[in-house]
């Protein structure tokens, strides 16, 4: 199964919602991301802030791969984003690019 590390943003209480930087998996024909046991699929281009839904409960998330300068909210926010432990190395080396902050949150 495919793999790559993303910016998962939960869209249900607002345009700023609870983020994280973490691995997903996509299915075999791509059409579905999973991630922590939920499992996502695209909102087709009818989301209002949102790209995805959560299959199960119907909450929107935006999710996107993430950016070199760590700007990933679609609305500049002071709200800290947390990344994953096991993908904090290899966002802060390879994404990010600072070798000397991949052991930091």
């Amino acid at each position: 199964m495919k793999t790559r590390i993303m910016y998962i943003e939960s869209k249900e209480n607002g345009l700023i919602g609870e983020a994280r930087i973490g691995r997903v998996s996509f299915s075999k024909t791509g059409a579905t991301i999973y991630y922590r046991g939920k499992a996502f699929q695209s909102l087709k281009g009818y989301g209002y802030k949102a790209n995805y839904f959560e299959v199960e409960s119907g909450e929107k998330y935006w999710i996107s791969g993430p950016k070199k300068n760590g700007q990933d909210q679609l609305y500049p926010t002071n709200v800290p984003v947390e990344v994953d432990d096991d993908v904090r190395e290899e966002y802060w080396s390879k994404i990010r690019g600072f070798q000397a902050r991949a052991r930091h949150k």
